[in-house]
Formats: C-alpha cells, sequence, structure tokens
C-alpha cells in the first residue's frame, strides 16, 4: 500500500487515498502504523475518500487507532494532500465528520474554514469549548516551563473528562493579537506540536472579551492564524490559516502488521 506523510505545525499524519476503498478499517492496525517506533509514526491517520456532495471525504483516526472527531491541522494537511493529488485547483469542499468544510490552498499555506462555535463555556477561569473536537482552555504564565504533559492528563482523565477525553490547552497571552499554546491531545495521550482546533478553540477565547478579527498564534510546531467574526451566540466564519507540507512517501506492506 503507497502512503505518505504531512505535517502542519509539527502536527504529523499518515495520509492514503482510499477512493478505492481497499484500505482495511482496523483500529490495531491503524494504531500500528502511526506507532513511532514499530510503524510508520505520525500523531494520527487520514483517509481521503470520495464523496458524493463535496469534492473529497476526510475519515481521521488518532494515534490509538479509534476514529475521532475533527483534525484542523488533519484537514489542512488532507486539503494539501488532495491538492498534491489533482483533485482540485485552489479551492475546495470537504465533508468531515463535524460536516462540510470550504478550503484553499496557495503556496503551501492552507486556510480552511472551521465549524460554527455556538457557545464558550466559562468556568472560573478556564473556558470549554468545541471547535469539531472537544477543548478546554487554560491561561497560564511562562508556558515554556509549564508541566503541560502532567497538568494536561490530570484534567483529561479527571473524574468529568475521562470517559469521552477531552483535549487541554494552555495559552500565555502574548500580545492583545498573539498568544502561545500548547495542547495535551487525547488519542495521542501527550503533548503534540500543534492542535489546530486546539488553536482555534484558544483564540477564540481570547477574542471573546476583545475586538480583534484575527489572532496570531505560536505553537512547538510553527506558527498558525486563527479569523473569525462574532455572532449574536458566539463565532462564525472560523478560519485557520497555516503551513501543510509533505515529509515523505513510501510503501508499506500491511501483512507485516
Amino acid at each position: 500500500m503507497e502512503f505518505y506523510k504531512y505535517q502542519g505545525t509539527g502536527n504529523d499524519f499518515v495520509m492514503i487515498d482510499n477512493r478505492d476503498l481497499q484500505f482495511p478499517k482496523d483500529r490495531r492496525l491503524v494504531a500500528r502504523l502511526c506507532d513511532r517506533r514499530f510503524g510508520i509514526g505520525g500523531d494520527g491517520l487520514i483517509l481521503l475518500e470520495n464523496d458524493e456532495d463535496e469534492n473529497f471525504k476526510m475519515v481521521y483516526y488518532n494515534a490509538d487507532g479509534g476514529e475521532s472527531t475533527m483534525c484542523g491541522n488533519g484537514g489542512r494537511c488532507l486539503v494539501a494532500f488532495a491538492s498534491f493529488l489533482k483533485i482540485f485547483d485552489q479551492k475546495c469542499t470537504f465533508s468531515a465528520v463535524d460536516g462540510s468544510h470550504e478550503a484553499e490552498i496557495n503556496n503551501g499555506i492552507v486556510k480552511l474554514k472551521m465549524i460554527n462555535v455556538n457557545q464558550i463555556s466559562n468556568e472560573y477561569e478556564d473556558h470549554i469549548l468545541d471547535t469539531g473536537s472537544p477543548h478546554y482552555v487554560k491561561y497560564v504564565q511562562d508556558i515554556a516551563e509549564f508541566p503541560v504533559f502532567a497538568e494536561g492528563k490530570t484534567i483529561r482523565n479527571s473524574n468529568r473528562f475521562a470517559e469521552e477525553g477531552i483535549n487541554v490547552n494552555f495559552v500565555e497571552i502574548m500580545s492583545d493579537d498573539e498568544i502561545f499554546v500548547r495542547t495535551y491531545e487525547r488519542g495521542v495521550e501527550d503533548e503534540t506540536y500543534s492542535c489546530g482546533t486546539g488553536v482555534t478553540a484558544s483564540a477564540l477565547t481570547l477574542m471573546q472579551n476583545g475586538n480583534q478579527t484575527s489572532v496570531r498564534v505560536k505553537t512547538l510546531g510553527g506558527d498558525l492564524k486563527v479569523y473569525a467574526e462574532k455572532s449574536d451566540d458566539g463565532f462564525k466564519n472560523v478560519w485557520l490559516e497555516g503551513p501543510a507540507k509533505q515529509v515523505f512517501q513510501g510503501s508499506v506492506n500491511l501483512t507485516n502488521f
């Protein structure tokens, strides 16, 4: 089976063109392929499939092999992959587990439209919201030294979130329109270099009480930008923008797994 590897600000994915529906959707196989020692390695695996109404369909699996909710960086990488496969020219639409998405690519920069966000729950100084995946956002100081793994794991596995899981974002404000975000991701069960839906969630919590229409976001893996418009009950026209690159391609014998 031929595969491709893509990364978007350090968030990396195994990409497979599954328009012929030949890939065996087995959880153990997906987890093994995502394993960094015994497989190809990646934060997740994404299948590109045909869709009746859109240019293509996104099927996303976490590194643990479980089919999961929307992945923002994965979506951007899939758009770059579909462009590489010449499925579309510059603009496209695709379906994902959370609905239809618009996207465009220009010189390796992918801009992806996310779902509208209608509710941000404020709990003391923390925030909970869904940007296609559920996110917990906590503002901290000195994020470079913050124990993201330990604190993220504690919140993700707390009684409230243990069963369904939640992604935990730690945010430091750099300026009125710039933040630094580090994320502990469920399914990966570790900190990743970047999380697209987490970056989006974090930016929206900053915009909630301000006048920003865009926020620059630093992550361990690079820089992203989030655009959004306030609506009566939340945010609309939410876009995530940043680089998405093919790292390598190869083939794998699935019988070895």
